[in-house]
């Protein structure tokens, strides 16, 4: 995750005092855990990781599972708990599994797609004082309700927004950018400033569940590119006029890099500083400072691995699992820089992005060092001498499996 509203206010900082603050690392205790609690979800969206659908998945762990491993992760230090889904408030026991985390201290945030959120729950959904509730939207109006596959789901999303928002609750709006919904992005960013929403997340489009099935309608290079000024140019516009809000990014971490040229055009005299502070942040924590139990126990490196499991929380407490490098995928994700190929390993940014997610690259060659095909930065920006034909996404292609 890249917080562009940190990175700027640091910029803003430099301005009033007229020096950047000293550059210095805090590692987080534990990691952030994103739990998906159900898999079961009213929507079947198109880029739905975990290829969620309206019926119940056999085998979720028990109320009486959930608490025992909140257990274990705060004796590991863990920090953050994530309650996803499927749709997490479609699980009965969600209140209880929140009020518990809450009360052991975790910061605890609520990812929904905010259908359900509606006057029968949200004074249940106040009463756990969530640190954060995050409501997907990837469009206005008939472009959300394409991708989410439901009519009249965006009105009803930004239903329950609002009754989150009125209520004093920190609400933000998650947003997949792809070639079919990048045209509704400045609508979106308006939505945000005109509905008093708190933070706004900005996904670029990995290749997991129906997101892989779909990845030939990810957003091109240049088409990112423009994304990532715009939302740049607004968070810096938001942050001058005095405006309160968080702007973040994932699954693509050379944003971070995107955002050092940002500077530098702007900026030049605080372009050092802030490139030693990317450095610092290290990009890419999957494996390492972020983490993902899915609704089964099983553990993954984040939320885009479901198809790749180091363990499961029923037979090896989590807090054994996650150390353990004697699995090779974990020992590479946990070594820094990562041992990537190609252009990616020719990066004069490598220690800023970390080799990005490693999802896009497994995925397309089934080597997860291989070069990612989702950076949108071109050679010469990266110090990179071409080599050739860089590698391209390709539509996906089910393999079918042989008899023998």
């Amino acid at each position: 995750m890249f917080r562009i509203t940190h990175f700027l206010q640091l910029l803003i900082n430099a301005r009033h005092s007229g020096a950047m603050p000293a550059a210095r690392c805090v590692q987080p205790p534990g990691p952030v855990v994103i739990w998906n609690l159900i898999r079961r979800c009213n929507l079947t969206c198109k880029h739905c990781y975990s290829i969620s659908a309206d019926k119940d998945f056999p085998g979720e762990l028990t109320t009486e599972e959930v608490f025992g491993v909140m257990d274990d992760l705060k004796g590991f230090r863990v920090p953050v708990l994530i309650l996803s889904g499927g749709e997490p408030l479609l699980r009965p026991d969600i209140f209880d599994i929140a009020k518990r985390a809450k009360a052991m201290g975790f910061y605890v945030g609520l990812s929904s797609n905010g259908t359900l959120i509606d006057d029968s729950n949200i004074d249940q959904i106040a009463e756990c004082d969530f640190n954060y509730v995050g409501v997907s939207l990837d469009g206005i109006k008939e472009t959300h309700d394409k991708f989410r596959r439901m009519d009249g789901a965006f009105e009803a999303s930004l239903a329950g927004i609002r009754r989150c928002r009125d209520l004093g609750l920190k609400i933000g709006v998650r947003f997949t950018m792809t070639q079919d919904n990048a045209h509704d992005l400045p609508g979106l960013l308006k939505l945000v400033e005109d509905e008093g929403i708190d933070r706004f997340y900005f996904s670029h489009l990995n290749y997991a569940g129906r997101g892989n099935k779909n990845r030939k309608d990810d957003a091109q290079h240049k088409l990112t590119r423009w994304a990532m000024d715009l939302l740049f140019d607004t968070c810096w516009e938001y942050q001058q006029r005095g405006l309160e809000k968080e702007f973040t990014t994932g699954n693509n971490d050379a944003d971070g890099v995107y955002f050092l040229q940002w500077v530098q055009k702007r900026f030049p005299e605080r372009a050092a500083h802030v490139e030693a502070k990317l450095r610092q942040w290290g990009g890419n924590s999957s494996g390492v400072n972020v983490a993902n139990i899915d609704n089964l126990g099983n553990v993954h490196p984040d939320t885009m691995w479901w198809h790749y499991t180091l363990g499961n929380v029923r037979t090896r407490p989590f807090s054994a699992i996650w150390p353990d490098t004697s699995d090779p995928l974990m020992a590479g994700l946990k070594q820094h820089p990562r041992a990537v190929k190609g252009r990616c390993g020719e990066c004069n940014f490598l220690e800023i992005c970390n080799g990005n997610t490693r999802v896009r690259a497994q995925q397309m060659t089934q080597d997860p060092w291989a070069e990612d095909p989702g950076c949108y930065l071109d050679d010469d920006e990266i110090g990179v001498v071409s080599s050739g034909e860089r590698l391209t996404v390709t539509p996906y292609v089910r393999i079918k499996r042989s008899d023998s």
